[in-house]
């Protein structure tokens, strides 16, 4: 296969885009966010890199506290406003109708329609040349209770999360090209799991034609 070199840039994708809320319950401002990730697993560490111009970054300075906020293909719209527009000028939680709603440990608000919320408090601050990287602690994580299935697993898949993709929002499709270990997986423990996906799959489809069918009369 070809290659072409081209300038040396930040062409990592995809990258999840969310949307980052800070200040407080009386001041909420959401800025999104595509640079972000998880630093550690033990205690639970994650980072968002901000351009310094940016209202946000003053705010999460002072405050040193922020909530991730995991996005959808519904929040799409609201995702993209939410990054060019400045919370210095407008109210982003009232222009997007997104509901501001109290943490467990951080002032600042979470957005109660994402479905995945990560409370985060600020431990370290790496300064760089266009942006600064806020290195933080998760100290909760608050999901939405239909991500839940009946064994307690929660199913991501099912939320209709949102990447960005060099300069694109897409959808992440629901099925699954294989979980991890797929590759060294035994044949006999694939065979268990693939009967497990299409019983599944058989009692979602009777769910919705059940439901297609409405109540007896």
């Amino acid at each position: 296969m070809a290659k072409k070199v081209i300038k040396a840039g930040t062409l990592l994708c995809p990258a999840p885009a969310v949307m980052v809320s800070c200040g407080d319950m009386e001041k909420p401002n959401i800025i999104t966010i595509a640079w972000t990730g998880i630093i550690n697993s033990d205690p639970p560490l994650t980072y968002i890199s901000v351009r310094k111009s940016r209202h946000s970054h003053n705010v999460i300075e002072k405050s040193g506290q922020f909530v991730i906020n995991l996005t959808t293909e519904e929040l799409a719209f609201a995702t993209d406003y939410c990054g060019v527009k400045s919370g210095s000028q407008v109210n982003k939680f009232q222009e997007m109708k997104l509901t501001p709603i109290k943490g467990e440990h951080v002032s600042c608000p979470m957005i109660e329609e994402s479905p995945v919320n990560l409370e985060c408090k600020v431990i370290e601050v790496h300064q760089y040349p266009s942006h600064d990287m806020f290195v933080a602690e998760i100290v909760a994580v608050h999901v939405d209770e239909s991500l839940f299935d009946e064994k307690g697993r929660i199913c991501l898949e099912k939320a209709g999360l949102l990447a960005y993709v060099h300069g694109s929002y897409h959808g992440i499709n629901e099925s699954s090209l294989g979980g991890f270990g797929f590759s060294v997986m035994k044949p006999k423990t694939k065979k268990r799991i693939s009967k497990q996906e299409h019983e599944a799959r058989v009692k979602k489809n009777r769910e919705k034609q059940n439901q297609a069918k409405g109540p007896r009369k």
